[in-house]
C-alpha cells in the first residue's frame, strides 16, 4: 500500500534541520573570506584587468574594506586588503582602493541588509550588458536570481564620482544583483559568500541566457515555483556549503591558491 504523500513544506524542513546539522560552514576572518572569494572570481574566469571590484561594510561608520588597487583578482591574499573611508582615505593597510568602488559607498547607504558588494565586467554578463539584455529566468540554476536582477539601461560611465552611485543604487532598489548596460553587473549580499554565490550564478545564467537564445525564444520559468527555488537555493547553510566547495577548489589549483 503507497504511504500518503507528504505536503512539500515537510521536506523543506526537514532538509532546512538536516542541513542546520551536517554543513557547518569554515570560520575565516573577513580578509580570508575576501582573499577567497577573489581567488573563486578568478576561477570561475571573472577577471577583467583591474575593473573588478570587492567589498565589506566595515564596523566603522561610512567604512568598508576592498582590495588593494593595482592586483588582481587572482593575486589576492588576506593581506591585500585595505579598509577605506567615504573619501577613500586609507584607515587599515597599506595602498589605495579602486577608485571606481565609490558607488559601493551609495548602495550601502541605501541598504543596509548589503554587507558585501561584488562588481565584474565578466565575459557572459557583459555580453548580456553590451546587448542591453535584461536576465531572463528560464531554468532552475538561475532561479537565485529570480524577481532579484535589476537591469540598468544606460550606462552613467566610469562610477569614479557620486552620481555615478546614486543612480546605480536607485537601479538596484532592494534587488540583490542588477546587470548594467553597456557595463558588467553588481551583486550585493547579507554576506561576501553570498555576493560570491550570486555573482557565481549570474555569469553562469547568462552564459545560459546567450546560448539557448540560438535554439529559439526563451521561456520563462513559472513564476511560483522559481519564487519557491528562489528562496531554497539562497538559505545560508546551501550558499555558506557552495562557497566552501569553491573555496577548497581553489587549491586544486596551485597558482590560486591562498597564502
Amino acid at each position: 500500500m503507497n504511504a500518503p504523500l507528504r505536503d512539500k513544506s515537510y521536506f523543506d524542513q526537514r532538509a532546512t534541520q538536516d542541513m542546520a546539522k551536517h554543513l557547518q560552514s569554515a570560520e575565516r576572518s573577513i580578509q580570508e573570506t575576501m582573499a577567497y572569494a577573489c581567488r573563486i572570481l578568478a576561477m570561475t574566469e571573472q577577471e577583467a584587468g583591474l575593473a573588478g571590484q570587492i567589498s565589506f561594510r566595515s564596523k566603522r561608520e561610512g567604512a568598508y574594506w576592498t582590495l588593494r588597487f593595482g592586483l588582481g583578482f587572482d593575486e589576492a591574499t588576506p593581506e591585500d586588503f585595505i579598509e577605506v573611508d567615504r573619501d577613500l582615505n586609507t584607515l587599515s593597510g597599506e595602498g589605495m582602493a579602486n577608485p571606481a568602488t565609490r558607488f559601493h559607498l551609495w548602495v550601502y547607504d541605501a541598504r543596509p541588509d548589503v554587507n558585501s558588494i561584488i562588481h565584474t565586467h565578466s565575459p557572459w554578463a557583459s555580453a548580456l550588458a553590451a546587448a542591453r539584455q535584461p536576465l531572463v529566468i528560464s531554468q532552475m540554476d538561475m532561479t537565485p536570481l529570480h524577481n532579484d536582477c535589476a537591469f540598468l539601461g544606460e550606462w552613467p560611465g566610469v562610477p569614479i564620482a557620486d552620481q555615478e552611485g546614486v543612480i546605480i543604487s536607485k537601479a538596484l532598489g532592494n534587488k540583490r544583483s542588477i546587470i548594467l548596460a553597456h557595463h558588467g553587473y553588481l551583486t550585493a549580499g547579507a554576506s561576501c559568500e553570498e555576493a560570491t554565490y550570486l555573482s557565481v550564478y549570474l555569469e553562469r545564467a547568462a552564459r545560459m541566457q546567450i546560448r539557448a537564445q540560438a535554439f529559439g525564444p526563451l521561456t520563462p520559468v513559472n513564476d511560483e515555483l522559481a519564487a519557491e527555488a528562489h528562496d531554497y537555493l539562497l538559505k545560508p547553510s546551501i550558499v555558506k556549503a557552495t562557497f566552501d566547495y569553491w573555496a577548497r577548489q581553489t587549491h586544486g589549483v596551485p597558482s590560486l591558491a591562498v597564502k
